[in-house]
C-alpha cells in the first residue's frame, strides 16, 4: 500500500524522475510511493534515480503502456 501516489502520465522524461525525486524528499523512511507513467524511458531513469538516493524500487509493473514503480524510502 502507498503512502503518496504520484501519477505522472502524459510527462517526458526527465519530467517523471523529477517529480519522483520531489515527492521522495516529502516521505519518511519505511514510506512508499507509486509512481505511475507511460513514458517507456522511465524504466531505465527511474532505477538509475534510486542508485543515486539509495530508495529501493520494491516493484516495477507494465500494463500495456503504462508503467507503476513501488519506491520504499530508506
Amino acid at each position: 500500500m502507498a503512502d503518496i501516489i504520484l501519477n505522472a502520465l502524459g510527462k517526458k522524461c526527465p519530467m517523471p524522475v523529477l517529480m519522483t525525486r520531489k515527492e521522495l524528499k516529502k516521505l519518511n523512511t519505511g514510506q512508499v510511493l507509486e509512481l505511475i507513467v507511460d513514458d517507456k524511458g522511465a524504466l531505465k531513469d527511474v532505477p538509475a534515480l534510486l542508485h543515486k538516493t539509495g530508495d529501493e524500487l520494491m516493484e516495477t509493473k507494465e500494463d500495456g503502456e503504462k508503467v507503476t514503480f513501488m519506491i520504499k524510502k530508506n
